[in-house]
C-alpha cells in the first residue's frame, strides 16, 4: 500500500475518497478510528493508502484536480 495523502480534514478526506471511487481506484483510509484515542482533537491525520498497482493513476487523478499534497 502507498500512501497517497495524509490529511487532518475530514471533508476533504471524504472528497479525496469519492473521487477515487467514482474511478474504481481501490483504497483504505489508515488511522481512521485514532479520534478514540485522541479525543477528537483531529491532531493526527488519516492515511489515505492505494496499492502499489495504483499508484500512478491515483496521483494522475489527484493532480488533475489539485489536490495531491499533504495538510
Amino acid at each position: 500500500m502507498i500512501c497517497l495523502v495524509r490529511t487532518t480534514n475530514l471533508a476533504r478526506l471524504t472528497y479525496l475518497k469519492s473521487l477515487l471511487a467514482s474511478d474504481d481506484i481501490p483504497f483504505l483510509v489508515f488511522d481512521e478510528h485514532i479520534s478514540a484515542l485522541e479525543a477528537g482533537i483531529g491532531a493526527f491525520p488519516r492515511r489515505l493508502m492505494v496499492p502499489a498497482d495504483y499508484e500512478a493513476v491515483a496521483k494522475r487523478l489527484l493532480n488533475d484536480v489539485d489536490e495531491n499534497y499533504d495538510d
